[in-house]
């Protein structure tokens, strides 16, 4: 709902070493990994952040982000909180929004860390709330006024 209102926002293909599920497409849904490939790509600095989910694990490359970054492109990078945290240690400079559960406030320790938290009660305010703190992380790119 965040891309249909900002078509600008990109948000990246994450690598995976679980296996492919029926009618997902490699490069498409996610970047299909073997462990060893993960592995390879970790220690090679390839990813931003990553994290373990059950046998399995998930990350975000850094080439793409970076690509994007320089050309002033909004990201949407989906995280759980230890990969949020990964990507303020290494991006500090990141805008990062906490996405809570209604009634739960986060401790003040897991806030400090981002700089908007929004609870997740009614999809289409979270979506009014993501929209606006993206538009006023990001400069539009200054485009000629047509003449005549």
């Amino acid at each position: 709902m965040v891309r249909a209102r900002s078509p600008s926002v990109w948000r990246p293909i994450p690598v995976t070493t679980r296996p492919r599920r029926e009618g997902e497409l490699d490069g498409v849904d996610r970047h299909f990994l073997t462990p060893e490939q993960f592995d390879r790509r970790l220690a090679a600095g390839e990813l931003l952040e990553w994290s373990r989910l059950g046998a399995y694990r998930r990350g975000t490359e850094i080439a793409p982000l970076r690509s994007r970054v320089a050309a002033g492109v909004p990201i949407l990078l989906p995280l759980d909180l230890d990969g949020a945290l990964l990507v303020r240690a290494a991006w500090p400079q990141a805008r990062l929004v906490l996405l809570h559960p209604p009634g739960r406030s986060p401790a003040p320790t897991v806030t400090a860390a981002f700089d908007h938290a929004v609870s997740y009660d009614r999809t289409e305010q979270v979506v009014d709330e993501l929209v606006g703190f993206i538009g006023s992380s990001f400069l539009a790119p200054a485009r000629p006024r047509p003449r005549g």
